[in-house]
């Protein structure tokens, strides 16, 4: 045996007996190295007493951006009236309406004005259980470990959601003002009412899948699923009262005028306030540098309604996001948009910016990760949804910050508005819901293309 053939035959000995295999536990000579590291000099004893005493942000803060960013902007959106979400998950749901309501208030010559909430909250987790259904139905051959029924099941019917959820739910339900269905209890605080539909959701998602499996016939499934749906219906009302066929209404403009009493059905009203709005012609944009750019991706059965349309965006680089918006803006029009709000968030002075949390000179430790890799680990993604509404510029029109209408009240940030600078747009924007009319020809052919369809457990969404 050749003296070469000898020494891979033993190789291949010791790799299978673990000679050269990964060391995977913790060894005590690692740990007597590891702990030899943590040097305890001055610096690291003063950060150790600060940061076991104290909020690390506090810590890490960076006070000097208090001092040097103003909430000043050269174009801004015409808007007023800060909204409040509360202890709810529908960002998406606010953010949309405050898209759309200085329309309404401009038309109307308004000082304020809000469409109900509440009244689209609940044919959204209304139809959002109907699809579960239909969606478990459709599975119920497949084994319960198999990942798409893992998937349905995980999450039945959220808060969540995005444009194309609202632009579903205006299309089939109509809207109506604020005062026609105001908000309640458990629309500002969704939590048990949600948890409590998923779980009888859930429960009801089991029935339907056993039915199929004894091979009951579709005429009695369905029927089974509409008494599910009946309960569901019955949950929500006595959580957020019924919503309105018809209702009466009128309006006080900011001269006094008061009109006279008119009534409406929810699709009556939406035709007249938004007469001349096609919702159709807005279009969302995103920025994920983890796929080529310049195509149209769809993702799989992220709708609300059975009958509506997924969520579904052309992919672009930061650059041709931002001139977007900025065409947008100085044509008066908001856009809907969503972030990673809570990465670098001063929310007490309305600031967002990539230096706001020194981080890596409380731990001496380096935070390296882009943006792709970023969504790639579940470091980063898309959180909340703001109306983005103003920009400021240099003296060669360059973007240096930018602001948000948020939905948290007037009494957080700064007066319910949260400014961020142009680099943190680069690092934490992921998309922007923009008119037609203010992007270019090529953006709007590729959006009419045929979309590349995504799985809805990518970590992008």
């Amino acid at each position: 045996m050749s003296k070469v053939l000898s020494v891979f035959i033993l190789g291949i000995v010791l790799s299978a007996t673990g000679a050269f295999a990964q060391e995977k536990t913790v060894s005590s000579d690692n740990l007597d190295k590891i702990r030899a590291s943590f040097k305890k000099d001055g610096y690291t004893k003063a950060m150790q007493n600060a940061l076991s005493a104290n909020d690390i942000k506090k810590i890490a803060f960076n006070r000097n951006n208090v001092n040097t960013i103003d909430h000043n902007f050269k174009y801004r959106v015409d808007v007023s009236g800060i909204t409040n979400q509360k202890s709810s998950g529908r960002c998406w749901m606010f953010t949309s309406m405050n898209v759309l309501r200085p329309k309404v208030m401009d038309r109307y010559s308004l000082d304020n004005y809000q469409f109900s909430q509440n009244y689209l909250y609940f044919w959204d987790i209304f139809e959002k259980s109907n699809l579960f259904l239909a969606n478990i139905i459709e599975t119920a051959d497949l084994p319960m470990d198999d990942r798409k029924v893992n998937w349905y099941f995980r999450d039945p019917a959220g808060d969540g959601g995005v444009w194309n959820n609202f632009v579903n739910l205006v299309k089939k339900y109509g809207l109506v003002p604020k005062e026609v269905m105001t908000e309640t209890h458990s629309s500002e605080n969704t939590s048990w009412m949600v948890r409590l539909v998923k779980r009888k959701l859930r429960e009801d998602g089991l029935i339907l899948r056993e039915m199929k499996a004894n091979g009951e016939k579709t005429k009695a499934i369905d029927a089974r699923k509409v008494e599910m749906l009946s309960e569901i219906y019955r949950m929500l009302a006595l959580n957020l009262g019924e919503p309105p066929v018809k209702f009466e209404y009128r309006m006080k403009n900011n001269a006094g005028e008061l009109s006279a009493y008119k009534t409406y059905t929810p699709q009556e009203y939406r035709d007249i306030v938004l007469e001349g709005v096609n919702l159709d012609d807005y279009v969302m944009l995103m920025n994920d540098p983890t796929r080529p750019y310049f195509k149209h991706y769809e993702i799989e059965n992220y709708r609300n309604i059975e009958e509506g349309e997924n969520w579904h965006y052309v992919n672009l680089p930061n650059e041709d996001l931002k001139r977007f918006a900025m065409a947008s803006i100085k044509g008066n029009e908001a856009m809907y948009a969503s972030c990673d709000v809570g990465k670098q968030l001063d929310n007490d002075h309305g600031i967002l910016a990539v230096d706001n949390y020194d981080f890596e000179s409380v731990y001496n430790v380096k935070f390296g990760m882009d943006k792709a890799g970023r969504i790639r680990s579940g470091e980063s993604g898309s959180s909340h949804g703001m109306a983005l509404i103003a920009v400021d510029v240099d003296e060669n029109e360059k973007p240096v910050m930018w602001q948000f209408e948020n939905s948290w009240g007037d009494t957080k940030g700064h007066n319910g508005y949260l400014t961020f600078t142009d680099e943190w747009f680069s690092e934490y924007m992921f998309r922007l819901v923009v008119h037609k009319k203010f992007l270019d020809k090529k953006v709007v052919d590729i959006y009419e293309e045929k979309a590349e369809m995504l799985p809805p457990w990518d970590p992008m969404f």
